[in-house]
């Protein structure tokens, strides 16, 4: 259910905003640690994103295969539009190789106005 909630949203959600819904339309009282555990599952099998920045997760626009996550997040809805530019990825690789570094994992959060909120303004 937690899937399917993060991947039924277009924005970011938090764990508390998943407990919310899940006792608001479901009537199921899950703890914390329950919904944490299952976004921690789902982030290890590549089947939601970490957005640190506003501490939510979001469902990957690709799952079929392991990638490094871009994001472009709205400063005012909180939208966030996943990227796969392996161009990004490797320059990051390279540059880092470049300085003695090895990069684990990255994910790049990228801040700004998404087309709606930019023309609304």
């Amino acid at each position: 259910r937690v899937l399917e909630l993060v991947w039924q949203s277009h924005k970011p959600l938090g764990a508390y905003d998943i407990l919310a819904v899940l006792s608001e339309q479901d009537g199921r009282r899950a703890a914390p640690p329950t919904v944490y555990r299952a976004l921690d599952f789902l982030l290890e099998n590549g089947l939601v994103h970490r957005i640190a920045s506003l501490n939510a997760f979001i469902g990957c626009s690709h799952p079929e295969h392991v990638h490094q996550g871009q994001f472009l997040i709205c400063r005012v809805c909180h939208v966030a539009i996943e990227l796969e530019q392996s161009s990004i990825s490797d320059a990051i690789i390279n540059s880092a190789k470049g300085v003695g570094f090895t990069v684990e994992t990255q994910t790049v959060e990228v801040v700004g106005l998404c087309g709606t909120c930019r023309s609304a303004a």
